[in-house]
């Protein structure tokens, strides 16, 4: 391996065996990065992108298969060592971390529950550095602030399901940057970060490029993020490198027709017009009406486990909702978008206020009466690998809520449907009876949203709904949900981190700040005519691809 090189792949292949044959998940690809590079691997659900790191990283799940090729990294110490088949799982224990380190995609999975989020991180500090419980403790919160963490403190003492998912995912990047890798791979790291947040982690990797000289592979279905962060870039289709070069020459002058394709998906994105200020809406009638609603967690307790103060995730949030609209909602990580979706829902019990649907506070519901009410109004939530059964095939996620609601009068015609949805959402009728291990992040999303779509509901809320999917496969699914919301009249309160897709696909949108709506108007009253300083400032962190120089 040539000096000024810190990995190289050569023909490296892995492949899967299933019921239906051996999938090649990566078909012989070959490339090398140098040191103190940034490189950024492109391509849609599947491509092999993932594969790839779990390849470099020695996770490659046991049904896996290597079927070729090597994998040489040069350490902190000048050695080479041959990762793909020259270590065993002993020697990968040694240098990941310390060596190589990833942030994985979908941080609820890889964190541990029953552990606070400081404990996971200093146990990472702790393996690999002769330091003492306190300096450990120290070195954590430094991190934890590094990545922009609110209250490090209570990040410290919190458990992950008491974070919201761009704060797991923050504390994931401190986690993985705590020993100064050699190799950074960060799979996704910021597609479930708010705009402001992902424009602080970009700047902190090439803080980290620049301070330390370190390098990442930055895995990312988000041209634009790719654009800031990379040096060059490789794109992948189907587990082969179909382009390999700098960025500008990628974005630029691509040469193959796949890489012309993302980028079109991309500027398509970006460049979308804005709703006019008439409202696209011909009716006027409300579908849903919040008032007033509040949730508030217990943040603090006393000897006699009393609160004594609150977390108000939710505060005194009033809006409404015209049957057949989009509203958008938009908001920092920790902003309570999610926690205002589940309120509503009341998955997450509200402290006070009405949730008005079709006329009625469903709040006052009975049970009964939220089986009902729960086939008209569905969910789809931000995190894909949770909201699927590990041990339940795809295909009985997608037809068990059918038949619990007597929708269908036959398990095959349930199948007909189910397979119809999956073939909707760009999945195809032999994957109804894989299960969702099978599928990458954006693939398992996919499957939410076919679930979330069988039972015909009339209002759905998107909590997040595309942010793990690739650009094609994300225009596909807006204009998938605009097909059908012309179609059936459904409604969409759309939660979603990234502006350029509320943009698109929102007839109003709403922006949130500290539980409260601080902004709601057309889409271009707020992206031409912000009237909050908060909504100004994420709309200047929004990633722009700017190859002039």
């Amino acid at each position: 391996m040539e000096p000024d090189k810190l990995l190289t792949i050569n023909n490296l292949q892995v492949s899967f065996p299933t019921e239906n044959g051996k999938v090649d998940a990566l078909r012989g690809i070959s490339f090398s990065m140098k040191k103190g590079e940034t490189l950024g691997i492109v391509g849609e659900s599947g491509s092999g992108k993932s594969i790839t790191a779990l390849t470099i990283m020695g996770l490659l799940p046991k049904a896996a298969e290597h079927a070729g090729g090597q994998v040489f990294f040069s350490d902190k110490n000048g050695q080479v060592l041959e990762l793909a088949a020259g270590l065993d799982e002993v020697g990968f224990q040694k240098i990941r971390g310390r060596e190589i380190a990833m942030v994985f995609q979908e941080p609820m999975t890889s964190l541990n529950p029953v552990f606070t989020c400081g404990v996971q991180v200093a146990e990472a500090i702790s393996l690999h550095q002769k330091t003492s419980a306190e300096e450990t403790k120290q070195q954590v919160l430094a991190l934890f602030e590094k990545v922009k963490l609110p209250d490090p403190e209570r990040i410290y003492r919190s458990y992950p399901h008491q974070l919201s998912g761009g704060q797991r995912q923050r504390v994931m990047i401190a986690m993985g940057i705590s020993c100064n890798p050699s190799l950074l791979i960060a799979d996704e790291p910021t597609s479930a970060l708010d705009v402001t947040v992902q424009r602080s982690i970009l700047d902190l990797v090439n803080e980290l490029k620049n301070e330390w000289g370190s390098s990442t592979i930055f895995i990312s279905h988000d041209l634009g993020v790719v654009a800031q962060v990379a040096d060059n870039v490789l794109v992948m289709k189907n587990g082969e490198v179909v382009e390999h070069g700098s960025v500008a020459q990628i974005f630029k002058n691509p040469q193959q027709p796949y890489t012309q394709l993302l980028l079109e998906s991309f500027t398509k994105r970006t460049n979308s017009n804005l709703n006019s200020t008439e409202s696209q809406v011909s009716s006027n009638q409300t579908i849903l009406a919040v008032q007033n609603l509040q949730t508030h967690f217990s943040a603090k307790r006393n000897l006699f486990g009393k609160t004594t103060s609150y977390v108000k995730a939710v505060d005194s949030v009033s809006f409404e909702v015209l049957q057949g609209e989009t509203l958008g909602l938009v908001g920092e990580s920790g902003s309570g978008k999610t926690t205002l979706g589940r309120s509503i829902l009341n998955l997450v019990n509200p402290s006070a206020g009405e949730v008005i649907f079709q006329g009625k506070n469903i709040l006052k519901q009975s049970e009964n009466q939220w089986f009902t009410t729960r086939k008209d109004i569905q969910i789809i939530f931000q995190d894909p690998y949770s909201s699927l059964n590990p041990r339940q095939h795809i295909g009985l996620a997608i037809t068990e809520p059918m038949k619990v609601h007597g929708l269908y009068s036959s398990e095959n015609q349930r199948r007909e449907r189910a397979i119809e949805l999956l073939e909707t959402v760009g999945l195809e009728a032999g994957h109804f009876w894989r299960f969702p291990s099978e599928f990458s992040g954006g693939q398992r999303q996919r499957i939410c949203i076919a679930r979330a779509l069988a039972l015909e509901p009339k209002l759905i809320i998107c909590d997040e709904a595309i942010s793990s999917l690739d650009v094609t496969v994300q225009s596909q699914v807006l204009d998938l949900l605009e097909v059908l919301q012309d179609k059936h009249g459904l409604t969409y309160l759309f939660i979603s981190h990234d502006l350029n897709v509320v943009r698109q696909i929102s007839d109003r949108i709403a922006v949130m700040k500290e539980g409260k709506i601080v902004e709601i108007g057309t889409a271009e009253e707020v992206f031409l005519n912000p009237k909050s300083d908060y909504t100004r400032q994420l709309l200047e962190a929004i990633p722009t691809v700017d190859l002039k120089n």
